[in-house]
């Protein structure tokens, strides 16, 4: 028996610069098109739009109708032109990605009758940082959409469990592919450092600490510029650098000019050159109060940097406590602070650290290769289970 030729369509809602948009990226574009007809749909916002549009091979649709915020007339206008889109090209395999194209792209598959349907979830939406209604809703929609849902795709084990605990699918629903990256980007990176930091307005000799992150709330970027005020009272050469953008910058700004940070602070917007950034970096930061895995720690270990972050979610399975960097209390700000001195005023650890991170991310098949060829598999299982084939 073979397989048809499947159209697959891949719906995220926002293509920022993100984990999970790159992580949808990297897919389509690496796809086997002789084996796949591939289709992208979300809206026409975000720093990635322009790379989405720039793929050979990839049919792209955006919806200027879907948005991240619940809006329920939006939210029905986009349910309606995704169902119409699914039927009229006859889409055989609908695979989706964070929470609110999860919910309105798989019901849209359910409506236009489409045998496959999968959802990756890029961490759960009903995170322990919104009130209990809505945490109770965010959960009760995933267990219903779940039930039509041929596959549960996770990122960690702790995402499955998460899952599990608000009795969304059993256990067999789920399929744990980790992330995977195109790690030589990063490996290869050879530049020189000293003329990197004077383009970046630093100094050749001073230590440097960042983070790379979307400034939204789940990221907690004030907690790192909070930790900065702290490491400086002892480490006061210090520098400190935050690659990104977001609804927070304005706080940010002021945030750093109330606590006298701005000789120590830069930052940068969003940026393409962080293999570059993270070769400047003696630790890497994530402050994030909820992750799935954060594709930004693989990153930072192919650079060989040790890591301090908050201890959330699939964090402490890319982060071995100890081993790679350490990991403290969500919202432990002084904690992340004393972490990121042990190791700045420590070098033996801070290079061991930063090996042991290397290793890791070399030895546990984080590549992207790995991520495809696991899930061309399972599109290649469903399609067999639900008839997708045909007689040789």
């Amino acid at each position: 028996m073979k397989i048809k030729k499947l159209r697959i369509l891949h719906i995220i809602t926002q293509l920022e610069l993100g984990g999970a948009q790159k992580n949808v990226l990297d897919i389509i574009r690496l796809l086997d098109k002789d084996r796949y007809t591939v289709y992208l749909v979300s809206s026409n916002k975000g720093t990635l739009v322009k790379d989405a549009l720039g793929i050979p091979g990839v049919k792209t649709v955006s919806l200027s109708s879907l948005k991240r915020p619940i809006n329920p007339f939006a939210d029905l206008v986009t349910l309606f032109k995704l169902t119409f889109l699914l039927k009229k090209e006859g889409i055989t395999l609908v695979h989706t990605h964070s929470s609110k194209a999860g919910i309105l792209g798989r019901w849209a598959a359910r409506l236009a009758g489409v045998p496959v349907i999968i959802h990756t979830i890029h961490g759960w939406s009903f995170h322990n940082h919104l009130n209990f209604p809505t945490k109770s809703l965010y959960a009760f929609l995933e267990r219903i959409t779940a039930k039509f849902t041929n596959k549960l795709i996770a990122v960690s084990r702790s995402d499955i469990q998460k899952g599990l605990r608000n009795r969304i699918g059993r256990e067999d629903k789920y399929a744990l592919i980790r992330y995977g990256i195109a790690k030589h980007n990063f490996i290869n990176c050879n530049i020189d450092i000293n003329s990197k930091k004077k383009e970046l307005g630093l100094e050749a000799n001073s230590a440097l600490v960042g983070m790379v992150v979307c400034f939204k709330p789940q990221k907690a970027p004030q907690d790192f510029v909070r930790a900065a005020s702290l490491i400086i009272k002892r480490n006061p050469k210090t520098k400190f650098i935050l690659v990104g953008e977001g609804i927070l910058r304005g706080k940010i700004e002021r945030l750093i000019d109330n606590l006298k940070l701005k000789e120590n602070f830069v930052l940068t917007g969003w940026r393409r050159d962080i293999p570059e950034i993270m070769s400047c970096l003696d630790v890497l930061v994530l402050s994030s109060l909820w992750e799935g895995s954060p594709i930004v720690l693989l990153e930072a270990m192919c650079r060989s940097l040790p890591i301090v972050a908050y201890d959330v979610d699939g964090v402490c399975e890319v982060v071995k406590n100890g081993v790679n960097g350490f990991l403290v209390a969500p919202g432990d700000v002084a904690g992340l602070a004393h972490r990121i001195n042990n190791l700045l005023e420590d070098k033996e650890l801070l290079k061991k650290m930063g090996m042991h991170s290397f290793n890791l991310v070399r030895d546990n098949g984080y590549h992207v290769q790995r991520m495809l060829k696991d899930l061309d598999k399972l599109y290649f299982d469903l399609a067999c289970e639900t008839k997708l084939r045909e007689a040789t």
